[in-house]
């Protein structure tokens, strides 16, 4: 008899884990992006990350140091399923927005599960955790923020930024 017990809590937790999950659960509104995606399109097809830019508050310091990005450009690999991005990638989105940063020079490259990307992104970038966004003058690396900045988003890409030549 309890083995016909457990053999029924099995059944009943693997049909479960085959449902739809909850809407608004954190990553489920859609499958995991891989490969370029614009930021528009993040926004409206990942809630947590869209809910992570409504809810950022940015003061005018971080406007101000943002201002050293222009001119730069931005790479940033990130999965859509990783709790690191779905902070730090809005946020990113929202100082660029704010301080008037032209984004032709950022590309949002989304990474799967394994931290791998279809052009191979991942090796060429060494990418080992996400989010990591890379700061490039002219093709070369000028530095990098891995997963979580060390004083402010605003603050360490400035800090890379000053560093250019």
């Amino acid at each position: 008899m309890k083995y016909l017990i457990l053999a029924l809590a099995l059944l009943i937790t693997a049909c479960t884990s085959l449902l739809p999950h909850p809407v608004g659960a954190t990553n489920m509104a859609s499958a995991d992006a891989e490969g370029i995606i614009s930021t528009d399109a993040l926004l409206k097809q990942y809630p947590a990350f869209a809910a992570e830019y409504a809810r950022y508050q940015l003061d005018a310091i971080a406007i101000e140091q943002m201002q050293s990005l222009q001119g730069l450009q931005l790479v940033v690999l990130f999965g859509t399923w990783c709790h690191d991005s779905e902070r730090e990638v809005p946020r990113l989105l929202k100082l660029l927005q704010q301080a008037n940063i032209t984004t032709d020079n950022l590309q949002l490259q989304a990474v799967n599960r394994q931290k791998q990307h279809p052009q191979q992104l991942h090796s060429h970038y060494n990418l080992k955790y996400t989010p990591t966004i890379i700061v490039l003058q002219n093709g070369k690396e000028l530095g990098r923020i891995i997963e979580r900045p060390q004083q402010s988003l605003a603050e360490d890409l400035a800090k890379i930024a000053k560093g250019r030549k």
